[in-house]
């Protein structure tokens, strides 16, 4: 049986994570409407039904309303490394498994949605600085995982580049039109590749 104080707290935690992905749908949707640079912040919260002051305690900028569906997967290859066999032949078995599931963060996915917000995300200059900002955090974390020091630096800022351009051009080919299910024999083809040569240029890499 769970304890009153873990109960009242876990509820809590739930409220929390609602009011952040409802004002952040909130938002995405007025921004995919209107244009990122068209729509305030008081708009936001006045669509959402909270006050500006609350908003930023929940979103201190603008951009974090829109990269607020990164924040699961920021460290997501820490956790993945974590795995085995080795770190990168858990980090291909999860690429992979994202490409069959047409996970958004791989860019193999065709939904209209989902290519509105990342035509926004990538088009829009100061989203496409904080996605950066996302980045140099999940490349940090990752070495970390891997043991920290200048070896495991290398290690993370080369897998995590791979993972970006392969995402980078399956979105490029589905913002050209193509779709995900054409599309995905070639992703997977591309993926195998870029994370054989990871694992051959990476031996004996280890997690901490």
């Amino acid at each position: 049986m769970s304890k009153p104080g873990s109960t009242e707290t876990g509820l809590r935690e739930r409220k929390k994570q609602r009011m952040y992905q409802t004002v952040s749908d909130t938002a995405i949707r007025l921004f995919l409407e209107k244009g990122f640079d068209a729509v305030s912040v008081a708009e936001v919260a006045a669509a959402a039904e909270i006050s500006k002051p609350t908003l930023f305690r929940y979103f201190p900028t603008k951009e974090d309303l829109v990269l607020y569906r990164f924040a699961d997967h920021e460290d997501e290859a820490a956790r993945v490394v974590r795995e085995g066999p080795s770190p990168v032949e858990a980090l291909r078995r999860h690429f992979l498994d994202g490409l069959e599931r047409c996970d958004p963060i791989t860019g193999l996915n065709d939904d209209p949605h989902v290519l509105a917000y990342q035509s926004m995300l990538y088009g829009t200059p100061a989203l496409a600085a904080r996605l950066h900002g996302y980045l140099e955090r999940s490349e940090a974390a990752l070495a970390e995982a891997l043991g920290g020091g200048l070896d495991a630096r290398l290690a993370a800022g080369q897998i995590v580049a791979v993972q970006r351009v392969l995402a980078l051009e399956n979105w490029r080919r589905m913002a050209a039109g193509e779709r995900a299910a054409e599309v995905r024999g070639e992703a997977v083809a591309a993926a195998e590749r870029a994370f054989g040569q990871l694992e051959a240029g990476l031996p004996g890499l280890t997690v901490r």
